[in-house]
């Protein structure tokens, strides 16, 4: 009988292992976690993606980096065409909305200023840095708004732009992946990168600030 059940839980390992249930549940987080984050800009989606990176690199199902790209560039897009709708739909109402009122709020003057001249200069394909950029995909978005950029302009910039973007946070996760063992080692190493990645630019303006 014990030769059996031990036979019977090898069989049940055998056929449903680890991996499976890590991508059952994983994607589909990843997923709705890298949409709310675009719709609501205070999830850190680019840690996200570099966390998933960071897993998927440690395991031994095949296509699972490629999952992880395909999945995030795709919640990513979803996110930024579901906002840019909203905030055409408030620029339409006379009362605005608060879709297009956070939308402001996340997007400073000088910023704001910076991004309309770069669109003017270089139209669509500017989404494509601003993704990159740390906090810079809101303001090109309200200077895209205010140019009244049709819904189907903004999705075609917005497609490299997504692509680009899980691209650049997948390669960080793989890169503090493969300097671990453990996969959770290669998680923080990539959060902390992520998050170095992001502030820098920020810090980079404010020891410029006095001396400008």
């Amino acid at each position: 009988m014990r030769i059996l059940s031990a036979a019977f839980l090898s069989a049940t390992a055998t056929t449903v292992p680890p991996e499976s249930t890590q991508q059952a549940i994983g994607y589909p987080s990843l997923f709705l976690l890298v949409l709310i984050g675009s719709l609501v800009p205070v999830v850190p989606t680019g840690a996200l993606v570099s966390s998933a990176a960071v897993v998927a690199f440690h395991q031994t199902a095949p296509f699972a980096l490629l999952l992880v790209f395909a999945v995030a560039s795709c919640a990513a897009f979803l996110g930024d065409v579901a906002l840019y709708w909203l905030g055409r739909r408030g620029m339409r109402s006379k009362n605005g909305s608060r879709w297009l009122r956070a939308i402001r709020e996340r997007a400073p003057e000088d910023r704001l200023a910076q991004a309309q001249e770069k669109l003017s200069d270089h139209g669509i394909a500017v989404l494509v840095v601003s993704r990159l950029v740390p906090a810079g995909r809101i303001p090109v978005m309200l200077a895209c708004l205010m140019a009244r950029m049709p819904l189907r302009s903004f999705a075609r910039g917005d497609v490299p732009a997504c692509l680009a973007w899980a691209a650049t946070y997948q390669v960080i996760g793989i890169l503090g992946g493969s300097l671990f063992n453990e996969p959770w080692e290669g998680v923080v190493a990539a959060v902390v990168l992520t998050l170095v990645v992001s502030l820098s630019p920020s810090v980079w303006r404010r020891m410029r600030g006095p001396t400008a």
